[in-house]
């Protein structure tokens, strides 16, 4: 009986999602306002040289030196029904050749935020693999008293630069390198103005199972120079709280975010994650950061670690302490020099990176990176390869 009314539970969660985006449409478009399509999008391209640490190699039975293509084409359409309503896509295909089985394969199912599976993989050979997916499919309604979005959207929370605790619907880890847009969320999010600044949103986000529905509501409002945000909700079968701030002290500007999140039925003690961080803008070329993050589900030392959970993408890491830095240095009107440290305070490890970007034309860049890991056996960042590579955009 519950497998038949979580099935029914799944298909009325699909059945609405669309539903909703589709009444949406015909509400907003009026046939005095002819529908205009706008469309837009980017390539980018990721040759690179990987290296692993032996004995990281021969665990995974994986080649320790390895070449790889990675390259992204991602189309945005969006075809405005009138100035309050439009419907945005954004479909993606990724390729990916590696001359050797990769550690961190390219995932090809849908994130567990995401209840359609959109995504398609016409080729999967040994050293290639190729993948459609649509990353946004979207209905924006804006009335007057705020904003209706139905559809697979970007959720965006938070403050942080690096690390995003509140940020619940769209992760990312921070080590990767090679992506640019965080994985959409399938949900619907209501947003009402209440002033200048202000707002409160609610978010609901459907699963195949009525348990494992998501769903949280943000309020946001100011006071002075600082912009304050609190947040509660339920994820991944968990009640979760938080907030975050953003506001500047003298020159510099300052942030910081946090969440609480515990098992109602009591079967963990819960835990805590936030994050503070300061950047400022020296002069016109120099530009640096300084963010802090403390992770209250990792564990404190590598024995207790969480390998299959960050494989299935539901942690973005598995230590508990973690200290970044970043300057940026724009050297000629053209060239931009980025440099970067992230370690594991409590194993040690981490990745120190380089990144010397020049821009070609107003819509296209070229840039040269590394990313250099370091630490001890079984350290968090001793899984991840040291990376070499070449990174070519183009937006049109």
């Amino acid at each position: 009986m519950r497998g038949g009314f979580d099935a029914m539970f799944g298909s009325i969660g699909r059945t609405l999602l669309v539903a909703a985006a589709a009444a949406a449409s015909l509400i907003s478009a009026a046939p005095s306002s002819p529908a205009e399509l706008d469309f837009s999008g980017y390539t980018v391209h990721y040759p690179s040289y990987q290296c692993l640490y032996p004995t990281a190699a021969g665990l995974f039975r994986v080649d320790r030196h390895a070449t790889a293509v990675l390259s992204r084409v991602r189309l945005k359409p969006q075809l405005l029904f009138s100035r309050y309503g439009r419907v945005t896509i954004e479909y993606e295909i990724s390729g990916l050749y590696h001359s050797s089985k990769p550690l961190f394969p390219l995932p090809i199912d849908e994130t567990n935020r995401q209840l359609f599976d959109l995504t398609w993989n016409p080729v999967s050979e040994e050293h290639y693999i190729l993948i459609h997916t649509v990353d946004r499919c979207y209905y924006r309604y804006e009335p007057s008293f705020g904003e209706i979005v139905v559809g697979r959207q970007r959720i965006s929370w938070g403050t942080g630069r690096i690390w995003n605790p509140t940020d619940l619907f769209n992760p990312i880890n921070p080590a990767s390198f090679e992506k640019i847009e965080k994985d959409g969320a399938d949900a619907i999010s209501l947003k009402i103005y209440l002033g200048p600044f202000s707002d409160v949103q609610t978010v609901v986000q459907p699963q195949e199972k009525w348990e494992d529905v998501n769903g949280a509501v943000r309020l946001r409002t100011h006071a002075g120079e600082y912009d304050f945000s609190l947040v509660g909700g339920y994820f991944d079968r968990r009640i979760t709280a938080g907030g975050d701030f953003a506001g500047n002290l003298l020159r510099a500007g300052v942030r910081g975010e946090g969440i609480v999140s515990f098992d109602p039925d009591g079967e963990d003690p819960g835990f805590s994650k936030w994050i503070v961080g300061i950047d400022n803008q020296f002069t016109s070329e120099l530009y640096a950061l300084l963010e802090y993050h403390f992770n209250g589900e990792g564990g404190k030392e590598p024995r207790e670690y969480d390998l299959v959970r960050l494989a299935r993408g539901e942690i973005l890491n598995l230590g508990r302490q973690f200290l970044f830095a970043q300057a940026s240095y724009l050297l000629h009107p053209l060239w931009n020099l980025s440099v970067s440290l992230n370690e594991s305070i409590g194993d040690g490890s981490g990745f120190a990176g380089f990144l010397l970007t020049y821009s070609v034309s107003g819509s296209a860049d070229v840039a040269l990176g590394a990313q250099h890991t370091f630490g001890d056996r079984f350290d968090e960042y001793w899984y991840y390869p040291t990376s070499l590579y070449l990174r070519g955009i183009y937006y049109f």
